[in-house]
């Protein structure tokens, strides 16, 4: 082969390489497949985490109240396991957020601060709706009008329950489980990874 075609099909490869590898990645990335900690760091980008293990039947025991812990649903040892073991892994890969929100039930107060090593700020947007259906159409438009205020480069996590994140992007994740979303126009929220610590 001439070394002026052999130049040409090399190129011509190298040009089918590049092209394979960005569909291979852009498919991944529509399935969700992305690595969780780089879109973690994407301008655009929040996380919403499922509370850690608490075991008992979804929900809380009748005549439970927000300011009593002992009355609600709480993180079990190895709730607590796991959430130590996510911000280990999170602290690893340089993940830091600006701005940590929670549900005001015990168990998402527990787990952020675990995680993320400070006091998280009450948001009643992120309340469980367990047993609190009558309130979904307008806690969940409220948690879209707060996602669509947020500055680009807003890096937050919102710790609530699964109920709640199943309201906003379709899908139930496991207890201590981090759906990264992609935020679009109108607070929009776009899945773009999840990250499960067992």
């Amino acid at each position: 082969m001439r070394p002026a075609l052999l130049v040409l099909t090399l190129r011509r490869l190298g040009v089918m390489v590049c092209l394979a590898t960005a569909l291979l990645q852009g498919l991944g990335e529509a399935r969700g497949q992305t690595d969780p900690f780089t879109a973690l760091k994407r301008p655009g980008h929040v996380a919403f985490m499922r509370h850690a293990d608490a075991p008992g039947a979804p929900g809380d025991p009748a005549g439970f109240r927000l300011g009593d812990c002992a009355s609600q649903r709480n993180l079990s040892e190895a709730g607590r396991a796991q959430a130590r073991r996510t911000a280990a892994a999170l602290e690893r890969q340089q993940v830091a957020f600006d701005l940590v929100l929670t549900s005001p039930w015990c168990r998402c107060r527990e787990t952020a601060l675990i995680v993320t090593g400070q006091e998280a700020e009450p948001l009643d947007a992120l309340s469980n709706l367990v047993g609190r259906q009558e309130q979904r159409a307008t806690q969940l438009a409220a948690l879209r009008a707060y996602l669509g205020r947020l500055a680009p480069s807003a890096r937050v996590l919102f710790v609530t329950h699964g109920i709640v994140i199943a309201g906003l992007v379709g899908i139930t994740p496991a207890q201590g489980e981090i759906v990264v979303v992609r935020r679009g126009e109108d607070g929009a929220a776009i899945i773009a990874a999840r990250l499960l610590i067992d």
